[in-house]
């Protein structure tokens, strides 16, 4: 055996979310509804890494994520590697990133906010200096993203 050898399988087309910290990995499968695909997903757990210690990879083959989705997936994990794979060829690199603000995808904890009384999108600001804390648009409540619910679609 190739001691160089990949420890996850590559992919013909598809999409390889890589860097995500081995403690949110089934919070990641559970907000991309893993178990619903049909295509081929390869999920490698625990696997070393030089910037994280112990990281989680996760491919697709024949799926690639919409903004909204991505956007999701950067609240619940921020600072992910996102690769887009054509041919077995990584075409597109990049960090998914948590945007300023993110329209329709956490709910506001604030039971008296009007976003949880009138049928209108939630709407957060990204707050503080370390971008670790959303903050409502329209009650300010300040919700830090390790207490974030997010909102099904």
């Amino acid at each position: 055996m190739n001691k160089k050898q990949l420890l996850v399988a590559a992919i013909e087309n598809g999409t390889v979310i890589d860097h995500i910290p081995a403690e949110k990995l089934f919070a990641v499968v559970n907000l991309l509804h893993l178990e619903q695909i049909t295509s081929a997903v390869t999920i490698g757990y625990n696997l070393q890494s030089q910037e994280l210690g112990t990281k989680s990879i996760i491919k697709i083959a024949d799926k690639f994520f919409t903004d909204e989705e991505l956007n999701q997936l950067a609240v619940v994990c921020p600072n992910l590697t996102l690769c887009i794979i054509r041919d077995y060829e990584i075409v597109e690199k990049r960090t998914v990133d948590l945007p300023n603000e993110l329209f329709g995808i956490v709910k506001c904890t604030n039971p008296k906010c009007i976003t949880n009384n009138e049928p209108m999108r939630t709407h957060f600001h990204v707050h503080g200096p370390q971008r670790n804390a959303l903050k409502c648009h329209y009650c300010n409540t300040v919700i830090s993203l390790d207490g974030v619910q997010l909102i099904k679609p």
